[in-house]
């Protein structure tokens, strides 16, 4: 076989880049995307993006509209619960694995996931605060020392960074997000497995149920 030659194909580019729109709420739930218009503003041909479409719809970021092309997948109740569901074990198993690493590297790490966790909500963007989750939990899961858990999990985080977008969206404020965040990273710091997969379950569950609350809220006020 011939070496590859270390590039990203143009079709993974195209990917990436509507996978951060999606991700970020720059192509919102139930938006039409069409391939011609994808395809003159990204400035590539229609093959990449339909190719790229494709890669979307398997992990459930986009749903065919027939003949129509495709829609952004809708961010609702269901799709949070199916979510959350495997991300509670995710979580749970992580943490539990997390707490059994090298004592200075999970302190190092925690700390600065911590710290960048404090800058994103000075800064008070969406954006910030949504890299910043995501980094405190992924460098949860590298602790773990399961190099299987950010592959197994991988399209299950690209749906959570869509839900943490609607969930910075209820009102309720990340406060209670980060409070809960450091007792998972005091309780993976002093080495207590047991107590941090509890804390990281308990978590999730709160994230998963104020969502649903809040969704469920707002379609009864809309009918």
């Amino acid at each position: 076989m011939e070496p590859l030659s270390g590039r990203k194909s143009l079709t993974d580019e195209v990917h990436d880049r509507l996978v951060d729109a999606l991700c970020s709420g720059a192509l919102p739930p139930g938006m039409p995307l069409r391939q011609e218009a994808l395809a003159e503003e990204l400035n590539v041909s229609r093959q990449p993006v339909l190719q790229a479409l494709g890669l979307l719809r398997r992990d459930g970021l986009v749903v065919p509209m027939g003949r129509r092309g495709y829609r952004v997948a809708p961010v609702d109740a269901k799709l949070v619960e199916h979510v959350y569901d495997l991300r509670e074990a995710f979580d749970g198993l992580a943490a539990r694995l997390a707490s059994k690493s090298p004592e200075d590297e999970r302190k190092s790490a925690l700390r600065a996931a911590i710290q960048q966790g404090h800058h994103a909500l000075g800064s008070n963007s969406t954006a910030d605060l949504v890299a910043a989750d995501v980094a405190f939990h992924q460098t949860i899961y590298r602790l773990s020392g399961n190099p299987l858990l950010p592959e197994a999990s991988a399209a299950i985080w690209l749906q959570v960074r869509r839900v943490m977008h609607a969930d910075l969206q209820t009102g309720t404020g990340p406060d209670p997000v980060w409070t809960e965040h450091q007792a998972i990273a005091d309780a993976i710091c002093v080495g207590d497995g047991a107590a941090a997969q509890q804390l990281a379950i308990a978590h999730t569950r709160n994230a998963a149920n104020r969502l649903i609350t809040h969704m469920k809220d707002t379609a009864k006020t809309t009918l």
